[in-house]
């Protein structure tokens, strides 16, 4: 929340390119910061809407671009579950998504995040409900993208960032960064 900038800091200072994100005298400069982001939390919000309008969430249904749509789901390893369907991208996944499992909410979720074409891309526990196969699938999706992404990760499994080229561990309410080579 506080990289995301949701949090105001109590101490100290959110730096991002050198700049104060609660610099008084640019108060745009949080919300420029804001529209860079893309969040993946491990619970997806869903809406009971179609596929296709929940991972372009927020765009109206007649201006989704169907292209950018179908990229994001065969990038976020959920393409051939939507396409197998009977509605196609136009099923409708219920309350809360209950039509289907927790990968696939996940999937959504990671679907969205890349529709929107975000700098930042933050996975908090994104990625928990897929299965090893799934998740190093898509890892190697989003390590290609572009060299410009930055991902940030948020695990508990260490295979998850095995291919971060930082890794920092938070405990007992400290923070220190990792040998990368050591924890593989």
């Amino acid at each position: 929340d506080l990289l995301m900038g949701l949090l105001v800091p109590t101490s100290g200072r959110l730096m991002v390119d050198g700049n104060n994100l609660y610099d008084p005298m640019y108060p745009s400069r949080l919300a420029s910061w804001r529209s860079t982001i893309a969040h993946v939390p491990q619970t997806i919000f869903l809406a009971d809407t179609s596929i296709a309008e929940n991972i372009a969430f927020g765009v109206p249904k007649e201006q989704i671009d169907r292209d950018r749509l179908v990229l994001a789901a065969k990038y976020a390893q959920i393409s051939a579950f939507v396409e197998s369907s009977s509605e196609g991208y136009d099923t409708f996944v219920g309350g809360r998504g209950m039509m289907l499992s927790g990968g696939q909410r996940q999937r959504i979720g990671i679907a969205r995040a890349l529709y929107k074409q975000a700098n930042v891309l933050i996975f908090d526990e994104a990625t928990s409900a897929l299965d090893n196969k799934t998740e190093a699938d898509l890892m190697e999706v989003i390590q290609n993208l572009n060299e410009n992404l930055t991902l940030i990760m948020i695990a508990h499994r260490l295979s998850t960032v095995k291919n971060c080229s930082r890794i920092f561990e938070v405990k007992h309410g400290k923070c220190w960064e990792k040998d990368v080579k050591s924890l593989i």
